[in-house]
């Protein structure tokens, strides 16, 4: 695997873990309520800006002394040269032996990266350039269909990091989209995801973007066979393919196969990780929809959070701060989740973006030396927007048993300013963190004349953490800025836990045993598996005979 980071002692061995552990003893019981009593400037002093973001820490269970001793964490874990290797090219992807380059996505034109004695800057420019010079020909009604016709539907056929990142920025960046243009984006292998999009489109004004880098993604794939034959039975000529599908890909073979016009590939590397390439050629169909302008403003956007995450200290660090504070509650406190809580519905998507993000990164239990770890990794991530969280699932952490550190996400402008409906969703995100970190006493509950035999139904015990996370308005620059701050944390956190971000071998074993189990479905053999796979497939051959039988 070439080059390995080795450390002396595993993370959780070093003294600087066992510093944490024993100030875990001395300060588990402090209550938010305590330290904002003791110290009047505490949101002052905790509290960092990085472009268009405002990160407010101060409602989380950490003094001075805590940030200091997870601070030097982190310089154990050798984050500050690991934040160096990983900007210069480094192939800190080591058990794939690849660069780990998102970062040259959006570098300015004129920058040098080095990979392989080639200067991908210049190759990802090259290839900005011609998404671009495609989605204003489409946007302009330039690009024809076979029957002449200028595309009114955008469909992006993609699954994984070719789906959530592009779907989730086109949701979130909308009221920068052009609204003559519907850009859909298909992944689920269920064919019902397929079916209901492609419902009401017609043919000839339909353009389908397919984003696999190998062009063999068994979900895109089906998906793609199944667009190309409604395609075709609805214009009448095979030909027409090549003026309704282009490709997002490095298999230019397959692509061809397909009956892709090799002109209408669009590329991307091997140093380019599917869930962090919204900012590659993956992000075709959103470009298409907001326009290479807005584009490349996200591209800006990314660009600047990058050089923060670079350049500061890890003391004045957003994306290390966040980092750290995740350590702290997953490995001291227990916390086994946090909840991600946009409020702006355009941000819908977001808490399901970072989810594939953060647990596909560090969803992992070996260390870098091939070691079991026996210590807790990549937390569950979860969210939903604000307010109607509120109304769903903020009770538990209010009052449930579990701590559940929470991320409030909020902008203090909005794109669609009706009455005072965005006065009252700043009001809730304001308010819920303060609920949340103060609660409510016994006494507080009893002077408002309460029955006694109430009084512990309503008591909210408050101490639950909570960072907020303000900008001014949700815009391309922003929303680059906020996910490249959580690339960066997540990036951080396994370079403390020790493990590989960017790798994803978990995900392979289950696809191999769905190609088994596909051909035992489609065949009478007998199924050789475990007696319940077998049960299962036995069933499903079952019901669908019936199926059969009935003519349905």
């Amino acid at each position: 695997m070439g080059k390995k980071t080795m450390k002396a002692l595993p993370i959780n061995r070093s003294p600087e873990w066992k510093a944490l552990e024993e100030h875990f003893l001395q300060v588990k019981n402090l209550h938010l309520r305590e330290l904002f009593a003791e110290d009047p400037g505490r949101a002052r002093r905790f509290s960092l800006s990085a472009g268009d973001l405002f990160l407010d820490y101060s409602k989380n269970l950490v003094t001075a002394r805590t940030l200091d001793l997870l601070l030097a964490l982190a310089e154990r874990a050798g984050l500050p040269a690991e934040i160096a290797e990983m900007f210069a090219g480094e192939k800190i992807n080591r058990t794939e032996n690849r660069a780990v380059l998102h970062t040259a996505l959006r570098a300015p034109k004129g920058d040098r990266i080095m990979v392989d004695g080639v200067n991908v800057v210049e190759d990802v420019h090259r290839v900005l350039d011609r998404m671009s010079a495609f989605a204003r020909r489409v946007r302009e009604g330039k690009w024809k269909g076979f029957g002449g016709k200028p595309v009114r539907n955008v469909v992006n056929l993609g699954i994984g990091g070719s789906d959530l990142g592009p779907a989730m920025a086109a949701s979130a960046l909308k009221p920068y989209s052009d609204r003559g243009l519907d850009v859909s984006f298909v992944s689920n292998i269920d064919g019902t995801h397929l079916a209901e999009t492609l419902r009401g489109l017609d043919p000839a004004e339909t353009l389908f973007i397919v984003c696999s880098k190998t062009f063999t993604t068994q979900e895109t794939m089906t998906n793609a066979a199944a667009a190309r034959e409604w395609c075709v039975a609805g214009l009448g000529d095979p030909s027409a393919v090549s003026r309704h599908f282009v490709a997002v890909s490095t298999n230019r073979e397959k692509v061809a196969e397909f009956g892709i016009d090799p002109e209408n590939i669009f590329e991307f590397w091997d140093w380019v990780g599917g869930r962090y390439s919204l900012c590659s050629a993956v992000g075709l169909a959103l470009m298409v929809a907001i326009g290479p302008e807005n584009f490349r403003r996200m591209l800006a956007g990314f660009h600047e959070m990058d050089v923060h995450f670079r350049s500061r200290p890890l003391e004045s660090n957003l994306p290390v701060i966040l980092a750290l504070l995740g350590v702290w509650y997953n490995n001291f406190f227990g916390a086994e989740s946090y909840a991600v809580l946009p409020y702006d519905q355009y941000l819908a998507r977001f808490p399901a973006y970072l989810q594939q993000l953060d647990m596909e990164s560090n969803g992992k239990g070996m260390d870098r030396s091939g070691n079991s770890v026996d210590y807790q990794t990549g937390p569950i991530v979860w969210g939903e927007p604000g307010t109607n969280g509120q109304h769903a699932f903020y009770q538990l952490i209010h009052q449930g048993t579990k701590l559940i550190p929470t991320d409030f996400i909020g902008f203090a402008g909005s794109h669609n300013p009706l009455g005072d409906h965005h006065l009252k969703l700043l009001a809730n995100l304001v308010a819920q963190p303060q609920a949340l970190a103060f609660g409510k006493t016994a006494e507080e509950i009893r002077t408002g004349g309460t029955p006694e035999e109430l009084v512990p139904f309503k008591v909210f015990p408050g101490n639950r953490p909570s960072n907020v996370i303000l900008a001014p308005k949700l815009t391309p620059e922003t929303l680059g800025q906020l996910i490249a701050l959580y690339e960066h944390k997540i990036f951080s956190q396994g370079v403390i836990w020790d493990i590989y971000s960017f790798d994803q071998w978990g995900v392979e074993l289950g696809k191999a045993l769905a190609g088994r189990v596909l051909g035992d479905l489609s065949s009478a053999a007998v199924p050789a598996h475990d007696s319940s796979t077998n049960a299962l497939i036995r069933m499903i051959r079952r019901l669908r005979e019936n199926r059969k039988k009935e003519g349905l």
